[in-house]
C-alpha cells in the first residue's frame, strides 16, 4: 500500500479513536483511560511484531534512534493524556479538530528542526486547516 493509503486509514482510525474514547472516558478518570488504551496498544503491537517476526535486537538500534524514539513515546504519552482530559470535559467534535492543529505544528517544527522546504501552496493549505479548526472549535 502507498503512504497515502496508510495516512487515509490513519485519519479514519483517529476519528474512531475520538468517538470511542469520548464514550469510554465518560465514567472513568482520563489518565486511567489513557493507561488502558496504552496497554491495549502495547499488547496489540507486541502480537503484531511477534507473529510477523519483525522483532529487532535492541543492540541493532543506534543510541540516537533509541533516544528519539523514547522522546517520541514521551510526546505521544503527553499528547494522549491531554487528549483524554480534553475529551472528558469537551465535545469530541470540538476536541478532535483542535488536536489536528498538530498539522500546523508539524509543518513549523519540520521547517525548524528538519530543514524541510514547505512551498507556499502547502502553507496556504495549512492556513485553511487552521482557519477551519478555529471555526469548528467556536461555539
Amino acid at each position: 500500500m502507498t503512504w497515502q493509503t496508510w495516512a487515509f486509514l490513519s485519519a479514519i482510525f483517529a476519528a474512531l479513536t475520538a468517538i470511542f474514547a469520548k464514550i469510554g472516558v465518560e465514567n472513568i478518570n482520563p489518565d486511567f483511560a489513557t493507561f488502558i488504551r496504552t496497554c491495549v496498544i502495547l499488547i496489540t503491537l507486541g502480537l503484531i511484531v511477534f507473529f510477523t517476526q519483525q522483532y529487532q535486537s535492541l543492540r541493532s538500534i543506534s543510541l540516537k534512534s533509541l533516544g528519539f524514539l523514547i522522546l517520541s513515546g514521551l510526546a505521544t504519552g503527553a499528547s494522549w493524556i491531554c487528549y483524554f482530559r480534553a475529551l472528558k470535559i469537551g465535545n469530541a467534535s470540538q476536541v478532535a479538530p483542535i488536536d489536528k492543529l498538530s498539522l500546523a505544528f508539524v509543518a513549523v517544527f519540520s521547517l525548524i528542526f528538519l530543514g524541510e522546504h514547505i512551498p507556499l501552496k502547502q502553507w496556504l493549505g495549512i492556513g485553511l486547516v487552521v482557519s477551519g479548526v478555529v471555526i469548528v472549535a467556536l461555539k
